[in-house]
Formats: structure tokens, sequence, C-alpha cells
């Protein structure tokens, strides 16, 4: 997180989190648990595949929980190609973004923290998407009109910045 020391006080509540507990990659932990997230981008880089979630009801990017898989870089490339159906993917670098957020209570389970670490995924020439059952559609969208439209969730947005200004800070 070095590139980006605004995010220097979410990064230690991570490692703080990480510290806390040995079950933090496990759902079953009651405050909550890590989660692996892609920010899925086309093989030029100039687009984003979404996925709009159908148990939040908004634009998201593809991910899922780890559960028990210390790797978040592989539960990331695991939820990218199960919730996409785009088979050639590879990570690019280390962590990308960070964002914690709190998921609503349901019936079958209590108000809890995601720990979301994103990294970069590139699909290769195919990337043909195949909608799955999290999912009410799924959709390639320019990287820039996801940055400047404020109908996206905040962190969607600050990814869509950060990936615009790669080249600025030389990555």
């Amino acid at each position: 997180m070095s590139r980006y020391p605004e995010e220097a006080d979410a990064a230690s509540v991570f490692t703080d989190f990480l510290n806390s507990h040995p079950s933090v990659f496990e759902r079953a932990h009651p405050p909550g648990h890590f989660t692996g997230s892609a920010w899925l981008v086309s093989a030029d880089g100039a687009r984003v595949l979404l996925m709009h979630h159908r148990k939040l009801d908004r634009w998201l990017q593809p991910g899922g929980h780890a559960d028990g898989d210390t790797d978040l870089a592989r539960v990331a490339w695991r939820e990218g190609q199960e919730e996409t159906g785009v088979s050639d993917l590879r990570v690019e670098g280390g962590i990308f973004d960070i964002d914690r957020h709190r998921i609503p209570a349901r019936e079958d389970e209590a108000e809890h923290w995601h720990y979301d670490v994103r990294y970069v995924l590139r699909a290769g020439a195919d990337d043909r998407f195949v909608l799955n059952g999290e999912s009410r559609a799924l959709a390639w969208r320019p990287v820039a009109d996801v940055a400047a439209d404020s109908s996206f969730d905040a962190s969607l947005r600050r990814m869509a910045r950060k990936w615009l200004a790669r080249d600025a800070l030389g990555v």
C-alpha cells in the first residue's frame, strides 16, 4: 500500500484484524472475515467486468469468501473464474485495493464485516463471460465510465481511478 499513502489507516485496520484471531479466513468467524475480489480488466485494460450482485442488488466486482484459504490472490482468481466464466485469467501484481465493508444481517447470518482484498485479474483474448446464479447480469464497462459514474459504489469508482492513474504511478 506504499503507493497509496492515504490508505495507511485502512491497511493498519486490516493488519490488526489479520492478527486478531486464527479463524479470520473462515466465514464462520462472527465479527467478520477476509474475502478476495477481482478487478477484472480486459486484455487491453480499457474495460472492467462487473456483476450485478443478486443478493446485494448492485454492480460490484467478482469476489467471494476465503473459506480458509489464506492466499487471497488465489481466492480472487477462483471467484473471478466461477462468477464470470472467463477462463483465461491471470493475476497481475500484488494487492491492488482493500475495502472493509459491513454486510447486512439476513435471515441465516448476522451482520458482519468483510475485509476485502482486491487483485487485478487480466482477461486473455477470449473475454466471453457466462452468467451464473450469483448475479443478475455481467457487463464489460469502460473503466473511465466507472470512474466518472456516481451511481457506482464508491469503492468501484476508487479502483477505476487507481487503474486509470497506474501509468502516472509507474505501475
